[in-house]
């Protein structure tokens, strides 16, 4: 199945716990997800009353829609269980952590589910480091070919 990853998540962030959560879309979105429309710039996830929220998720709109098409940038419920909603909220409360997307993906049932993480956010210094560690890594496959 294919799966569209939020690449800009790992760069910034380090991810402390990741929870699979579902998604309500509308069909056009579905579609749209399946051809690949999706960008994740700009997204994050946000807790109001209760219920998790994804917020400034692209989904471009699908080319074969009438006038029944989705907007491509709005709000969209996730859908995790109660126990898992409570330990979101004190996590982002008590340790100030941040929830982002990591990845959106079609799971064994063909239901598109999202990747979410805890994170926290890198500093300057943490960024730098990351970026040696990844031109290190490719040196060493270079040498290795």
């Amino acid at each position: 199945m294919s799966s569209h990853n939020n690449r800009q998540a790992y760069f910034n962030y380090n991810i402390e716990d990741k929870y699979v959560a579902g998604v309500v879309l509308l069909g056009t979105e579905v579609k749209s997800i399946r051809t690949g429309k999706v960008s994740f710039n700009d997204s994050f996830c946000l807790l109001d009353n209760d219920e998790l929220w994804l917020r400034g998720l692209y989904i471009g709109e699908y080319s074969l829609g009438t006038n029944n098409n989705h907007i491509p940038v709005h709000d969209r419920k996730l859908l995790l269980n109660k126990r898992e909603l409570k330990r979101l909220k004190a996590a982002t409360k008590e340790k100030g952590l941040t929830i982002i997307p990591l990845k959106i993906f079609f799971n064994e049932k063909n239901l598109v589910k999202v990747e979410i993480g805890l994170a926290r956010g890198k500093k300057l210094h943490d960024k730098r480091e990351t970026l040696k560690k990844r031109d290190t890594e490719r040196e060493i496959k270079r040498y290795l070919k």
